[in-house]
């Protein structure tokens, strides 16, 4: 017997490999690419967030918190990360790996839902006295 190149696999045939999953990646790599549609959404949210940057990072909001379908729980998202993960979603067609936030303070984050609804306060209380004006 000759010697290997590679060094052998410790868990090779093991059931409990943990680096067993990392074979999914390639069907991964090969999912349809964004419908017209899906892009047009991607490209929303990312406008959207600058919106909800702008406004909420003054009053100590650090990002958004958003509930995951796989795993049902909370992942806070700093206004930074998700942008880079809605622009990795534009460009290769799948969503980025995720881990929830180290010890993140729930307190400096809001949902999708309620930053929509404070930029649309923000808008309607500036554009109020505008209705009443006349030429």
């Amino acid at each position: 017997m000759g010697v290997q190149d590679e060094p052998i696999d410790p868990f090779n045939g093991d059931p409990t490999d943990p680096a067993a999953e990392l074979d999914d990646l390639n069907e991964d790599a090969e999912s349809e690419p964004l419908t017209e549609e899906e892009r047009q959404d991607v490209l929303e949210d990312l406008s959207d967030l600058e919106i909800y940057q702008a406004l909420l990072s003054p009053t100590g909001i650090r990002g958004l918190v958003i509930e995951c379908e796989d795993c049902h729980e909370p992942h806070y998202f700093d206004w930074d990360l998700l942008r880079g993960n809605l622009r990795h979603l534009l460009s290769s067609g799948r969503p980025r790996v995720h881990e929830p936030a180290y010890d993140p303070d729930p307190d400096h984050y809001v949902t999708w839902e309620y930053a929509r609804g404070y930029a649309d306060g923000v808008h309607d209380t500036l554009t109020e006295g505008s209705d009443d004006e006349t030429p």
